[in-house]
């Protein structure tokens, strides 16, 4: 029996799946199509719009895919509904499967209302696809997994990533847990109607994927598939944290894979860590002894206007969010060639319910203050939330008329980034820091445009000539990326573009070093040059010797 998987990419509240990353269930998806016996061919959706090519030669067709949360992608554009649609006209011959979020409701961007869709010709599998295909034939559309199913197919799932595009540059999400521990959930959220309660995944099924998947090529590994990484298995616990799960899942995944080049982690619940500051600090402790430099734990804050939250039913209120950044700060800030290891990162959400002018002035005043106090942020997402049917949020919206003020909304993003971002990033990356195995994704004239594979990678814009995986040194800083020069850095061999790019070097500073190299060494270099022109370049070549 030949399949053809067709890799439409998700992204989820807690899922990424967007090249570089590749998420878990496409991997599971695979597994349990090999295990059935299938001759499986994968394909990204990417890839088949390069070929333009719509039509397989296969008795099956499975597409997963869809996005509930609004992101920007560099790398990769999720499959589109009318993309969905063509395979299936495309196709008619075969029988044809669609999984995942589009499967339940599908919109591309924030600020709209998600539809419910239908596909005439193929047939929507609601539930777990690869438990679909893991009991198939005698199986149904709302077919649900367990975890012990889970630990056999991403096993056998783990070959999927030698036929993966961007092999062996691929990020793979693990999944840790589903659902949330909160009793309650907030109003727009996804991940109660995809996933519902709190559900961990055991140590050892985590730790045997992670082993296969080192097998088959993989070094970068992102435990990001959990609401709320603090409170891995609470649900076994009481409620309660879980310092020693977490030690023995971080230190399993390293001792099996030891090469491993990049393990980060993404959302905790700033509320929870709070409440479980003792237990928590041990956990965050753990994760910064095990992870790799540039990690982020995201904080779903969404506001810091009291009354949104409270409407909203958002369990996390300002004086907590404070207390959470401080903690991750000391712990995490520590740094590995200038980097810091672990930091907090904000979701702001505009278009909930409670929302007034005043909102906007709160959310940027707490963000100031966090600046003003020295503490650090990774960074800010600004969004407008995805409607979503069967939320809370979803009812409000079809029982209210309520419209985001655009307006209003890019007014103060435009000065978060400009009064909060803009200074924030050159305390989190310094000049002379530098940015471990970057990877070119895209060229505009004599810039390439590069990140590392993990949790929301850094954009840097470089002018060195780079052809595959490079470390680069930060020398200037935009808004919410950096421009960087390519290591190791020889002053006597850099180029004038490249001089040029760096901070405080300007045209006739840039022209004064050429006409001076070589420099024997940086004490010659000092004694060579003005005063000012070697202060600019003082940090760049400390980071060299």
């Amino acid at each position: 029996m030949k399949a053809v998987l067709i890799d439409g990419y998700i992204d989820e509240p807690a899922t990424l799946g967007v090249p570089p990353y590749i998420s878990p269930y496409i991997r599971y998806v695979y597994g349990a199509l090999l295990l059935k016996g299938f001759n499986v061919v994968y394909r990204t959706i990417d890839a088949i719009r390069n070929e333009d090519t719509w039509e397989f030669d296969s008795e099956y067709i499975i597409i997963y895919g869809g996005t509930t949360v609004p992101g920007h992608y560099l790398s990769g554009t999720p499959i589109l509904l009318s993309e969905v649609r063509k395979i299936v006209s495309k196709n008619p011959h075969s029988k044809i499967f669609v999984g995942g979020p589009l499967a339940k409701a599908y919109t591309i961007k924030g600020g709209s209302k998600a539809i419910i869709p239908e596909f005439e010709g193929a047939i929507t599998v609601t539930g777990d696809i690869w438990a679909f295909f893991y009991n198939f034939p005698d199986s149904n559309p709302d077919e649900k997994d367990s975890y012990d199913m889970v630990n056999k197919i991403s096993i056998a799932g783990a070959e999927i990533l030698k036929n993966h595009p961007n092999f062996p540059n691929v990020l793979c999400e693990m999944e840790v847990s589903r659902g949330c521990e909160r009793s309650s959930f907030c109003s727009f959220c996804t991940e109660p109607l995809l996933h519902g309660r709190l559900r961990s995944r055991d140590v050892e099924g985590i730790v045997r994927e992670v082993e296969a998947l080192c097998k088959n090529g993989c070094r970068a590994y992102r435990l990001g598939r959990s609401a709320n990484i603090i409170a891995y298995m609470a649900d076994k616990n009481d409620g309660l944290p879980s310092p020693q799960a977490l030690l023995d899942l971080y230190s399993g995944i390293r001792e099996v894979c030891p090469e491993l080049e990049v393990l980060h982690t993404d959302n905790a619940n700033p509320s929870y860590i709070t409440k479980y500051e003792r237990e928590t600090r041990k956990i965050i402790e753990t994760i910064v002894k095990y992870n790799t430099a540039g990690d982020v734990l995201s904080f779903g804050a969404e506001s810091f206007d009291e009354t949104v939250l409270r409407k909203n039913n958002i369990g996390s209120y300002p004086e907590e969010v404070r207390r959470a950044i401080e903690t991750v700060n000391e712990i995490g800030g520590i740094r590995e060639n200038g980097v810091p290891k672990l930091l907090p990162g904000i979701n702001l959400l505009y278009g909930l319910i409670g929302e007034t002018k005043d909102t906007y002035e709160k959310n940027y005043t707490f963000l100031k203050k966090i600046l003003d106090d020295g503490l650090l942020l990774r960074r800010i997402n600004i969004r407008q939330v995805m409607v979503y049917p069967n939320t809370p949020l979803s009812r409000y919206y079809r029982l209210h008329k309520f419209k985001l003020d655009k307006k209003l909304f890019n007014y103060w993003k435009e000065k978060i980034r400009k009064d909060i971002d803009e200074p924030m990033i050159k305390r989190v990356f310094p000049k002379g820091a530098v940015i471990k195995g970057a990877l070119p994704e895209k060229k505009k004239g004599n810039i390439t445009f590069m990140r590392p594979l993990g949790t929301y990678p850094i954009l840097i814009g470089t002018y060195s000539k780079v052809r595959g995986k490079s470390d680069m040194m930060v020398v200037a800083h935009g808004r919410r990326s950096v421009t960087a020069v390519k290591m190791p850095f020889d002053i006597n061999k850099v180029s004038f573009e490249e001089l040029l790019s760096i901070d405080g070097i300007g045209r006739s500073r840039a022209e004064e070093i050429i006409m001076k190299r070589p420099f024997k060494d940086v004490k010659y270099m000092k004694e060579m040059l003005d005063e000012e022109t070697y202060k600019a370049m003082e940090s760049l070549l400390e980071v060299n010797q």
